[in-house]
């Protein structure tokens, strides 16, 4: 593809170099060099922890036909190829990467959820509801990539991918025939500008809490980063005959600002009558969940396998995108009840090693974790073991707010590792301990600090008795732990199993060993 075409989607770019764009053919773009192949177009972007414009000689050496940067003060090698220099490398990213794959977005109907909690299981009820009645539709998740039969799964620490996967998800899904995409959206890809590209048609909050203050650094920042998936909403591209809907949640203290941002219809949910689609008459145990719908035309019965009544939220935003993509009542309602679990998500793992719930979830943050110890809570019969720590380099102020969380509704706590990434394990437990210590819980009676998160969750097991519930919360799908800057394999699900055995063995050679 000429590099020229390309480059006309940007609004400010200069060229430089001995080369006209107009001569260059690209191959391929990276923003990588170790994956940067002979005839790319090389993106140079500052990261977190890594700037790529000290890599664009070594780009040059391998192959690259061209270079985009943005910071002038990094030397350029003085080639026979294009400099390009852009306002924003990000940004510049995010639409020649859509430009280069035909604009796929423009061709599909783009459905982002974003919101601190419940993203995940938001996004993934909607795309299940979109298939099972008729339509053809793809997903991009934390936990997965879904496209026609093929499915790829993530599971690492990132929500939305980068610009140029994303782009390429899309275009994948427009030659396999597919009619939506749903695109679980987080902050960080919005203030990255990794969807600036997506031309979005349907934007869905789940709610805003704190989250992710050591990357937005205040609240307000947090919630305008939110509030772009809103902006990009407004200004996408125009499709035929494809309105441009927002949905938001009634009861979140994000509704009114979120409101002002322009759409051709608004739709909310929540529990207040006052939304456009509410519930109420909720019941659930560990089972399911049933509640009332009340829509602008009717009102019906929702009946869900998933657990924890906060998936009344999330039930009713997917609900609220099936009605405005016309689908029939009796078709959402079964196809709602047809989502057996969402993975790592309130899932209840099946064992027959005693008669006691185990739980894999991944609440990492103070909300998260309220809601899933509250939502246990009324089906547990006798105590709640939970297993949960605080990530490294993260938000460091709910570390103690985690800590009295737990303090109030748990009875047995265990603080352990969470991708402590450079920090010290044992200094991050002794934070969300200071949060057990000021509800009154006593170390050692009470809650238990144990870095080794195995051991953790081993312990919590073991100790488990007839009647009690053990969750786990924080990892779940996650297929990795960092520890320092390496990421190290970790399966939440396999160290539960192996836990489970341990304790059938204990029991099984020691029958006189009397469980906590």
């Amino acid at each position: 593809m000429i590099l020229q075409k390309i480059l006309e989607n940007l609004e400010d770019y200069t060229e430089l170099g001995n080369k006209p764009t107009r001569d260059i053919d690209i191959s391929g773009i990276s923003f990588d060099t170790r994956n940067l192949e002979k005839g790319d177009l090389f993106v140079a972007i500052k990261g977190i922890d890594a700037d790529g414009h000290k890599y664009i000689n070594k780009a040059i050496e391998k192959g690259a036909s061209a270079v985009l940067f943005e910071d002038e003060t990094h030397k350029l090698q003085d080639k026979n190829i294009p400099f390009i220099k852009a306002r924003n490398s990000r940004e510049a990213l995010a639409r020649i990467a859509a430009a280069f794959y035909g604009f796929p977005a423009r061709k599909l109907k783009i459905i982002g959820v974003t919101g601190t909690d419940g993203k995940t299981t938001t996004s993934t009820l909607i795309h299940h509801i979109l298939n099972e009645t008729g339509h053809k539709a793809g997903l991009i998740t934390s936990i997965n990539v879904i496209i026609g039969d093929r499915v790829f799964q993530t599971g690492f620490h990132t929500t939305t991918p980068d610009a140029l996967s994303i782009q390429k998800y899309l275009a994948e899904m427009v030659a396999a025939g597919t009619e939506y995409a749903v695109i679980e959206t987080s902050s960080h890809g919005l203030a990255q500008y990794r969807v600036e590209a997506c031309e979005y048609d349907i934007a869905v909050l789940t709610n805003i809490t704190s989250e992710h203050l050591d990357f937005h650094k205040s609240r307000e920042e947090y919630i305008h980063a939110k509030a772009h998936l809103f902006e990009l909403l407004s200004l996408s591209y125009k499709k035929n005959n494809v309105p441009k809907i927002s949905v938001l949640n009634y009861d979140d203290p994000s509704y009114s600002t979120l409101t002002k941002y322009d759409a051709d219809q608004h739709f909310s949910f929540g529990l207040s009558n006052k939304a456009d689609f509410w519930a109420d008459k909720i019941l659930h145990n560990e089972t399911k969940l049933k509640f009332n719908v009340h829509t602008p035309i009717d009102e019906f019965e929702i009946a869900s396998p998933l657990l924890g009544e906060y998936n009344v939220y999330n039930i009713l935003a997917a609900v609220t995108v099936a009605y405005s993509q016309n689908i029939p009542k009796d078709r959402i309602i079964s196809a709602i009840d047809s989502l057996q679990n969402i993975k790592g998500r309130m899932e209840l793992i099946p064992h027959t090693h005693g008669d006691f719930n185990v739980i894999i979830d991944f609440a990492h943050t103070a909300n998260a974790l309220e809601q899933a110890l509250r939502s246990v809570r009324v089906f547990t019969k006798n105590r709640i073991h939970v297993v949960f720590g605080s990530a490294g380099l993260r938000d460091i102020q709910k570390r103690k707010e985690m800590g009295i969380i737990a303090g109030k509704l748990a009875d047995k706590i265990y603080i352990t590792a969470e991708d402590p990434r450079t920090e010290s394990v044992e200094a991050i437990i002794e934070e969300v301990a200071t949060g057990c210590a000021q509800e009154g819980r006593k170390e050692g009676i009470d809650f238990f600090m144990v870095p080794d998160r195995e051991e953790a969750i081993e312990k919590a097991i073991i100790s488990a008795q007839d009647g009690d519930t053990v969750i786990t919360c924080g990892k779940a799908h996650e297929t990795t732990m960092c520890y320092g800057t390496h990421e190290l394999p970790w399966s939440e699900y396999l160290v539960v199993l192996n836990a489970l055995k341990k304790r059938e063995l204990m029991l099984t050679e020691n029958p006189a060993v009397k469980k906590e």
